[in-house]
C-alpha cells in the first residue's frame, strides 16, 4: 500500500475543503451537521463504488439502486469557514472544527470550546491506499485510557479495546460468544470513550476488512487504532458526541433509525428447525398450541423453520411440502385463532435442483460469475446453489411475487430473512446494480439489507396502515430501518449467557435496538433444566424473546421440555408480560428518539466510574437494572448498583439498597433479579398478556417521581402522527399528575397506583 503523507490544499467545493493527497487521491472534508464530520477519499479513477445503502439522514430512504455517494440530501451542511496558516488548514463550522496538517497529512477534530482534539489521526502514515488491490486504510492515534464499543454483533467483552475484528460475515452455527469471529453482520462502526468524552466513527464501506482497536503495537507509530478495507472507498463519518448516548443517537439517525415493530413481536415466540423438519410437522404445531394452553404459557408468535419448504432433505424457497402441511392456510388460521402470529423463514439461495431454478436462470437475476457469465456457485446447507441478486429489479420482482403468493397469501404475516450472509467466494461474482454492475466484493451485505427491505415493503403493501417489521440475521448498518435481529445461532453453554449479554449491548450501541438471543441456546448439547431456566430468565427482558434450537440430539427447546422447571420458566415469561407496558414504551422511544431500550449501566450513569466496569448486568430503559444469573449452581446474585441519590429497590422483595452499594439478592430458579431506580413510575400489565389491565408502580419516598406510558392499538402505522397516546406521569408532594399527548383511547378504564417503599 502507498502512504499518503503529503497534502496540498486545493480549494473549496461549497462548504467542503479539498486536498490533493498524492497518488491521484483527493480527500474531501465536510461538516455535514453541527456534530458530524465527514471525510471522503476519491481515487484518480473515481469511486470504487459510487453509491451506498446505509446512509439515511433524517429518514430519507435510499432507493434500491443506492444513494449516490456525493448526495448530501438530509444533511444540514452548515456554513463553514476555511483558514490557512502555514502547513495548517482549518475547516470550522458551528459546533465542530477540523484542523488539517499538510505534512505529514492528518486531521484533528475538535468540538466548539475545546482546546484539545477528541479525535486525531496518527501522525505517521494515517492514510494508505493500494493501486494494485484497491485496499484502503485509516489509522488514528489512541490513548491508553480510551475504551471502545460497537462493531455490531461481534463476540467478546463489552469493551473492545485490545482486539482486532474481521469485517466479514459467515454462518457460524453454535458460535462461541466470547471468541468466534466473524459472525453475521458487517458493521464498521465503533465508539471511543475517554477523558475527552465520547465520539463515534463509521466507515461507509461494505467490503470485507478489519478494525484494530489496539491489538497491534508498532514502536514506529505510537498507540493507534485502525480500519482497513480490502476494497472500496474510504468514506467515514465522525460523530462528535460528547457522550456515548449522543453518539448512539446520532449514528441511529444517520442510518435511518429503528423500525417500530407491532406489539405482538415483543411477546414470547417459539421456533425450531426440528418441528418444521419433522414428517408430522403440522401435528406438532397443533400439539405446541395445545401445550401452551395446558401449561398456561402466553405466546404471541410461531416462527416456521425452513422445513416447510423441504423436498427430501433439501430446502427450496417458496416450495410447500404438502405431505407435512396439506393445507397451509388452515395451519395459519389455527395459529392465529390461538393468538399466535405465523412467521416464515426464508433463505436467498436456490439449490442447483430447485423446482423453479429455470425461471431465475432465464431471467438472469442470480448473482453472476463475471468471468463466465453464468451464476456464481456457492456452498449452502444441502449442497451447491445460487443466490438471488437483490440489486436486479427483475430478481426483486420475482422474489416479491414469491413472498406474496407462497407466503402472505397463505397467512404468514412476517418474513424471517435467514442465512443471508452471501458466502459467495467467487472473486469474479458480479451484482447487477440496477443496470450499473459492481463486484460483489464491494457490497456483500447490501444483499441482506435489500432482501429485508423487500420483505418489509411486500408486507406493508399487503396491509396498508399497519406497522410492519421483518427479521434478518445478516446485514449492515441500515437494517434496523426494517428489521428486528438477534445475536445468531448461539451455543448451548453457560458462558453464552455472559457473552451474549455483552454482545447484545454492543449491538444496541451500534443502532440495532430491537434485538435478542435464541432462548435456551440454538446449537450444541441439549440444555439441562438449570441452564434452560436461566436462559429463559436471561432472555425475558430483551426486546426479542424467541425460543429457537437445533440441538445435537434433536431435542427441541420448548417451555415444558424439563418438567421440573416448567413453573420457573412460566414465571420468567410472566415477568416479561408483566413489564410489557414498560418495554413497549421503551421500544417506542427507541424508534422515535433513536434511544436504545437495552444499554450498559454507564449509558445512564456516566459519572459513576464503577458503572463502567459492570459487564454482567444491563439497563432496560432509564429505570430498570437487570442482573441475570450467569453462573451454574448460583442461588444468589450480587451486583454493584450505580450511584443514585434515592437508591434502588429489589423488584421481587421491595427491599431498598443505597446507590453505589453492592446488592445481594436471592435468585432461585425462575427469579430474574431486577432493581428499580428510586423515583421511577413503572407501568405494568397483566402477567398473562391481557391488554385491558394496567397498573402504575411508584418506587421510593421522594416528593417527586416521573414515568411514562405509551399506548396504541399495537400495529398502527400512524404512531408518529398522534395515532397513539403518551401519558407522562409525575408525583410531586404526594400528588399524581398526568399529561397526555395523542388521540388514542386505551383499552383500560382505570390505572391503579401502588406505592413501593414510600
Amino acid at each position: 500500500m502507498k502512504a499518503l503523507t503529503q497534502g496540498r490544499y486545493i480549494g473549496r467545493d461549497g462548504e467542503a475543503a479539498l486536498f490533493d493527497a498524492g497518488e491521484g487521491a483527493t480527500i474531501v472534508i465536510r461538516i455535514v451537521e453541527h456534530d458530524i464530520g465527514r471525510v471522503t477519499l476519491r481515487r484518480r479513477d473515481g469511486y470504487r463504488l459510487d453509491r451506498g445503502w446505509s446512509i439515511s439522514p433524517d429518514g430519507i430512504e435510499p432507493p434500491y439502486e443506492g444513494r449516490p455517494r456525493d448526495d448530501l440530501s438530509g444533511f444540514a451542511c452548515p456554513a463553514a469557514t476555511v483558514s490557512e496558516n502555514g502547513d495548517k488548514v482549518v475547516l470550522a463550522s458551528e459546533g465542530l472544527t477540523a484542523e488539517v496538517t499538510l505534512s505529514p497529512f492528518g486531521i484533528a477534530w475538535r468540538r466548539a470550546g475545546d482546546q484539545e482534539p477528541f479525535l486525531r489521526d496518527r501522525p505517521t502514515q494515517a492514510y494508505l491506499v493500494s493501486n494494485r488491490t484497491n485496499a484502503v486504510a485509516h489509522f488514528m492515534a489512541r490513548d491508553y485510557e480510551e475504551r471502545h464499543y460497537g462493531l455490531g454483533d461481534k463476540a467478546g467483552p463489552l469493551d473492545r479495546t485490545g482486539r482486532r475484528f474481521a469485517i466479514d460475515a459467515v454462518d457460524p452455527c453454535g458460535f462461541d460468544a466470547e471468541l468466534s469471529d466473524p459472525l453475521y453482520k458487517m458493521l464498521p462502526f465503533f465508539i471511543v470513550d475517554g477523558a475527552r468524552g465520547a465520539h463515534g466513527v463509521f466507515y461507509d464501506n461494505l467490503a470485507t476488512g478489519s478494525v484494530d482497536l489496539g491489538c497491534t503495537l508498532d514502536n514506529y507509530h505510537g498507540l493507534f487504532r485502525s480500519w482497513k478495507g480490502d476494497d472500496g472507498d474510504l468514506d467515514y463519518y465522525v460523530m462528535a458526541g460528547p457522550s456515548v448516548p449522543d453518539v448512539v443517537r446520532r449514528f441511529s439517525w444517520l442510518t435511518g433509525g429503528q423500525a417500530f415493530a407491532p406489539r405482538w413481536s415483543f411477546g414470547f415466540g417459539v421456533t425450531s428447525m426440528a418441528i418444521a423438519d419433522a414428517p408430522d410437522a403440522d401435528a406438532r404445531i397443533s400439539d405446541f398450541v395445545a401445550k401452551c394452553r395446558q401449561h398456561e404459557i402466553p405466546c404471541d408468535s410461531f416462527h416456521f423453520g425452513s422445513g416447510y419448504t423441504q423436498i427430501g432433505n433439501r430446502r427450496y424457497a417458496f416450495n410447500w411440502n404438502r405431505d407435512k402441511f396439506p393445507d397451509p392456510a388452515a395451519t395459519m388460521a389455527r395459529l392465529k385463532e390461538a393468538g399466535l402470529q405465523p412467521v416464515a423463514n426464508l433463505k436467498p439461495c436456490l439449490l442447483d435442483d430447485h423446482p423453479r431454478l429455470s425461471e431465475a436462470l432465464d431471467g438472469g437475476f442470480l448473482v453472476q460469475d463475471g468471468d463466465t457469465g453464468k451464476p456464481a456457485v456457492a456452498q449452502f446447507w444441502d449442497g451447491l446453489g445460487f443466490h438471488l441478486d437483490f440489486t436486479h429489479p427483475d430478481g426483486r420482482a420475482w422474489w416479491r411475487d414469491g413472498i406474496e403468493t407462497a407466503l402472505l397469501d397463505y397467512g404468514f404475516v412476517t418474513v424471517w430473512n435467514d442465512n443471508n450472509e452471501y458466502e459467495i467466494w467467487d472473486e469474479d461474482a458480479l451484482c447487477h446494480g440496477d443496470g450499473r454492475p459492481f463486484s460483489q466484493a464491494l457490497a456483500r451485505p447490501v444483499q441482506a439489507l435489500l432482501m429485508t427491505k423487500l420483505s418489509y415493503e411486500a408486507q406493508a403493501a399487503r396491509e396498508p396502515g399497519k406497522r410492519q417489521y421483518s427479521v434478518t440475521r445478516g446485514g449492515c448498518a441500515g437494517i434496523s430501518r426494517y428489521a428486528q435481529t438477534w445475536s445468531g445461532d448461539n451455543e448451548t453453554a453457560w458462558k453464552t449467557l455472559r457473552f451474549n449479554l455483552t454482545q447484545g449491548l454492543n449491538m444496541s450501541l451500534s443502532g440495532m435496538f430491537s434485538i435478542g438471543h435464541d432462548v435456551g441456546g440454538f446449537h450444541g448439547p441439549t440444555p439441562g433444566p438449570e441452564l434452560f431456566c436461566r436462559f429463559n430468565e436471561f432472555c425475558a427482558l430483551w426486546p426479542r424473546m424467541v425460543m429457537n434450537s437445533w440441538n445435537d440430539d434433536g431435542v427441541v427447546n420448548l417451555p415444558w421440555m424439563h418438567e421440573a422447571v416448567i413453573p420457573q420458566v412460566r414465571e420468567a415469561i410472566a415477568l416479561r408480560y408483566r413489564l410489557m407496558p414498560y418495554l413497549y414504551t421503551q421500544m417506542w422511544r427507541a424508534s422515535r428518539d433513536n434511544q436504545p431500550a437495552v444499554r450498559p449501566l454507564f449509558y445512564d450513569f456516566p459519572d459513576d466510574p464503577v458503572a463502567r466496569t459492570v459487564e454482567d448486568a444491563f439497563m432496560l430503559g432509564p429505570d430498570l437494572l437487570v442482573a441475570p444469573v450467569l453462573e451454574e449452581g448460583a442461588t444468589q446474585r450480587s451486583v454493584t448498583l450505580p450511584a443514585h441519590p434515592g437508591g434502588w429497590y429489589d423488584w421481587h422483595s421491595s427491599r431498598h439498597f443505597p446507590g453505589g452499594s453492592v446488592a445481594t439478592v436471592e435468585a432461585p430458579l425462575g427469579r430474574l433479579p431486577v432493581f428499580v431506580r428510586s423515583g421511577a413510575l413503572v407501568p405494568v400489565g397483566d402477567p398473562s398478556g391481557r391488554e385491558d389491565a394496567r397498573e402504575l408502580l411508584v418506587f421510593g419516598p421522594e416528593a417527586a417521581a416521573t414515568g411514562e406510558l405509551y399506548e396504541d392499538d399495537g400495529d398502527t402505522a400512524g404512531w408518529r402522527n398522534g395515532d397513539g397516546l403518551l401519558m407522562t406521569f409525575s408525583v410531586k408532594d404526594g400528588a399524581l399528575s398526568v399529561r397526555t399527548e395523542g388521540d388514542y383511547y386505551p383499552g383500560f378504564d382505570t390505572l391503579p397506583i401502588r406505592h413501593i417503599g414510600g
